[in-house]
């Protein structure tokens, strides 16, 4: 009877330390969907970006290259439908923005011909819709739609837009836009200080009012109020390895899916609830094969699955939750 009861007591302390250890094998929580896309040799480029269209079931792809189709346009199903080219040298960043009549489609473009330095919309067919920023002219940090190689843009459901301004060029800056693109903020200047940025790479936005920059090569994301541009905090112990390129979140808002080229990786980090900010919490990662480089992603908020547009291995993967 005795040696029931130590071993029933052993069990259980075995089974905590089980639970509590840190080396406790990770809960998988994402699969590759190895059918997606269905002819993989349409990519034929340098595949920088991706953005889910999920209201209509559509997957755009930007990609780089000499005499190639700068959008691809896939089904979620992963078959390739059609492509564009018009008026897109480098395609950087690529956002889907719908309304309830409508969709169209942001690509920010870092070429420094006649076309880049410009963040712009066209129809769902590649039909050049508007332009912000000077095509071909390197803008400087004093005027606000004058971009210097723009990474990525974000938009909300009301038309309020969101551009992280500085792949490299001059300008280190976030700006929000109203949606007949007038100034409501901005805020950055090149450095390693609050509120300042080393290649803000990728922007995003919460359920809760705030905007997430990851902040690449000070190796942080950035988080700031979407009403006034107030910083409201930083994380920077995740990311000791390698900074973050791209921040989405999940479609429940719960996890923050961020890219980390130079290792490979995707990283599963713990969203914070309405208040402070925290320090990280990396709940799991998806690790990509030697030399895949996962540059931007984006999440179907409708089904959950996350794309990865991988400039190394020249491919987009979709994973989808489990």
């Amino acid at each position: 009877f005795d040696y029931y009861w130590i071993f029933i007591l052993c069990f259980q302390v075995l089974k905590a330390y089980d639970y509590f250890s840190p080396w406790r094998e990770q809960q998988q929580m994402y699969k590759l969907d190895i059918g997606w896309p269905k002819t993989p040799e349409d990519f034929t480029g340098q595949t920088f970006c991706v953005a889910v269209d999920s209201l209509h079931g559509l997957v755009y792809v930007g990609q780089r290259g000499d005499n190639v189709p700068k959008v691809l346009v896939f089904s979620e199903e992963g078959y390739f439908l059609y492509s564009w080219n018009d008026t897109v040298e480098m395609p950087h960043g690529i956002f889907v923005w719908n309304t309830a009549t409508d969709s169209t489609v942001w690509i920010t473009d870092v070429g420094t011909g006649k076309y880049g330095h410009t963040v712009k919309q066209y129809s769902p067919l590649g039909k050049l819709m508007q332009v912000l920023g000077t095509p071909g002219n390197a803008g400087s940090s004093l005027i606000p739609l004058q971009f210097d190689q723009p990474a990525e843009i974000f938009v909300e459901e009301n038309g309020d837009i969101y551009v992280v301004d500085g792949d490299g060029g001059m300008n280190n800056r976030l700006i929000k836009l109203s949606n007949d693109y007038k100034e409501i903020w901005l805020t950055g200047t090149n450095g390693t200080g609050i509120g300042q940025f080393k290649i803000p790479h990728s922007v995003t936005v919460d359920a809760f009012g705030r905007v997430w920059v990851a902040d690449r090569d000070n190796k942080r994301i950035q988080v700031f109020d979407k009403v006034t541009g107030e910083w409201l905090g930083s994380w920077s112990s995740c990311f000791s390895e390698d900074g973050p390129y791209s921040v989405r979140f999940t479609a429940d808002y719960k996890y923050l899916i961020v890219a980390q080229l130079n290792i490979h990786r995707l990283a599963i980090l713990v969203a914070p609830p309405v208040g402070a900010i925290g320090d990280c919490v990396m709940v799991h990662t998806v690790q990509l094969a030697d030399e895949t480089k996962p540059h931007l992603v984006d999440v179907d908020m409708k089904s959950g699955a996350i794309y990865v547009a991988e400039i190394g291995a020249q491919q987009v993967q979709k994973f989808v939750p489990l």
